[in-house]
Formats: structure tokens, C-alpha cells, sequence
């Protein structure tokens, strides 16, 4: 079997500070936070939503036969900056509080699509959920869950494209055929395993996978009210004028022109250039901020052409 170092980035025990501060810093995502702690909490310990139906309808609930066999499987779908990557690395930190129990955060290395041998990228598909499974199984006891298994995959489009495309290799239709067997082995197992696919092409996913998650979440960039928010929190501390936030957030905003700009846009782009301006020989100044936003470009819109 490959080593999971050779099928997984190092693995992070969280919560962890960095991973924190990044979920902190997701403002304006609070509807999705809340729906995600909730979902993964049940796939994560199953025996909670028993708890919830004996104390709030005293028994047995016909609904619950419906989560029995679900599978552990999210799908982050969204254009490019919009968070969607950020969090799923990062909710882990939540889900840590909420059910007061270590989570572990893999992230699956794209190697893993093989090169091209036949039945290479079966076998390591294969074996990373065998990894993934084991750890699960592991982590579960007589006396209830001691951890979560969250495995992150990036740029899932790159790896269970629809195996409906006429230009798919072989290959890769058996690399499909390997991700969702992998996905199916954890349906109903009751282990404290969740797999998180993140893409900017969600059309461009297998329509077997999509039926298969138990939840898909859109990303979309950021409105007024969540620009606003995001300025807010990344402008602390500068002395910036609130009259003036509201401008950026109205700036960077969508134009007949060009669309409105991304989280990452604001937070890695816009905020920073403004710090750099001024440094190191004066403040940063309101003008700073209003001149860039009415400069810079967001982040074009990722299309499922591109």
C-alpha cells in the first residue's frame, strides 16, 4: 500500500492558530458556517441526531432511517477567491469546538492521479481512502467518538471530471470508478471520516459523485453588506474612516464593466496594497484605499469554458 505520506500533505491536528485566524477571518460566510457545522457534526457522530429526536420527539423518528446511509461527502462549489478552499481547511477548527474532540485535516496531493500507468491512479485513490477509512475506524469505540477525519480535495474537477467527456482517458474514467467506490465504503459505516471536494467547475464533475453528496455548498463573491464586513474586520486598527469603508465596499462592487471583487481580492489584494503604499514612511490614508479600489481589477470570473 502507498504510505500516507506519499498520498496526503501533513497532516494537521486542529484546532490549529493559523487555520483559526482563517476561519475568523471568513466574515460574511455565517449562513454556510452554521449549515456546515451542523452536517458535518451529524456525519460525524451520527448518535447526536438520535440524542436530538429522543429529547425533542420522545423516541423513535421515522426521518432519521433517511441519514442512516448518506455519504460522508461535501462539495464546495464557487468561483475562484470566493472562500471556498479557506473554510474547508479551516471548519475543522469549528467542528473541534462544537463537538469537543480532536479533528484531523488531510489534504489529498493531486499526485495521486498517477502517471499515467494503467491502474496506477486506481490503486492510489484506492489506498488513500483506505488510509482515510482506517484512521476512522480507529478514532470510533465502545464509549463513542474520539476524533474527525476531514480529507480535503483541491481542484477536484482535475481529478473526478464527468466520465462523460468524450476526450477522457481510460485512465481516468477508472480513476472515477475508484473515487466513487472509495466514497461508497464510507456510506454508512458510521466512522468519524468527512471528505470535502473544492471546485470552480462543478459542472464539470461526475454526476454520479454529485448525487452522492449529502450536501453542496456555493460559494459566490461577496455583496455589499459582506464586503462591508470584510473591510471592516481587515481595516481594524488603521484609523479608517466608517464613511469611507462604505465607499470601498460600494467601489468594489459588480460595474456593467467588470464583476465585483472576490474575499481574496479584498483581504489579499486591495488591503495589503494599500499597507505597502504607505509604508514605511507614513499611515495609511483613506485616499490609499479609494485610489486602489477604483484602480485594481478583480479576479475575472471563472467560467466552466476556461
Amino acid at each position: 500500500m502507498t504510505s500516507q505520506d506519499d498520498l496526503f500533505h501533513p497532516v494537521i491536528e486542529l484546532p490549529e492558530s493559523t487555520r483559526r485566524a482563517r476561519y475568523d477571518r471568513l466574515v460574511g460566510l455565517d449562513d454556510i458556517k452554521l449549515r456546515l457545522r451542523k452536517e458535518a457534526a451529524l456525519l460525524a457522530d451520527p448518535r447526536r441526531l438520535q440524542a436530538w429526536a429522543a429529547t425533542h420527539h420522545g423516541g423513535d423518528v421515522a426521518a432519521l432511517t433517511l441519514f442512516a446511509d448518506r455519504a460522508p461527502l461535501f462539495i464546495f462549489a464557487g468561483d475562484v477567491g470566493s472562500g471556498k478552499s479557506a473554510l474547508a481547511e479551516s471548519f475543522g477548527c469549528d467542528l473541534s469546538d462544537y463537538l469537543n474532540l480532536p479533528v484531523y485535516l488531510y489534504r489529498l496531493k493531486l499526485a495521486t492521479r498517477g502517471s499515467g500507468l494503467v491502474g496506477e491512479m486506481t490503486s492510489l485513490i484506492g489506498d488513500a481512502f483506505t488510509h482515510i477509512h482506517d484512521a476512522g475506524q480507529r478514532a470510533t469505540g465502545p464509549h463513542g467518538v474520539r476524533s474527525v477525519h476531514i480529507l480535503v480535495v483541491d481542484e477536484a474537477d482535475a481529478l473526478v471530471q464527468s466520465r462523460e467527456a468524450q476526450q477522457m482517458h481510460h485512465e481516468d474514467r477508472a480513476g472515477v470508478d475508484a473515487f466513487l467506490a472509495g466514497i461508497d465504503s464510507l456510506a454508512g459505516t458510521r466512522v468519524p471520516v468527512i471528505v470535502v471536494l473544492c471546485t470552480n467547475r462543478v459542472g464539470a464533475l461526475d454526476p454520479a459523485l454529485m448525487r452522492r453528496a449529502a450536501a453542496t455548498f456555493t460559494f459566490t463573491r461577496p455583496n455589499g453588506q459582506q464586503r462591508h464586513a470584510v473591510l471592516t474586520q481587515a481595516l481594524e486598527g488603521l484609523g479608517i474612516g466608517t464613511a469611507t469603508v462604505s465607499k470601498i465596499a460600494e467601489l468594489t462592487g459588480a460595474t456593467t464593466d467588470r464583476p465585483g471583487y472576490t474575499f481574496s481580492d479584498l483581504t489579499q489584494r486591495l488591503v495589503p496594497a494599500a499597507v505597502f503604499r504607505a509604508f514605511p514612511d507614513r499611515p495609511v490614508s483613506d485616499e490609499d484605499l479609494l485610489s486602489l479600489a477604483e484602480a485594481l481589477q478583480p479576479t475575472p470570473v471563472f467560467t466552466e469554458e476556461r
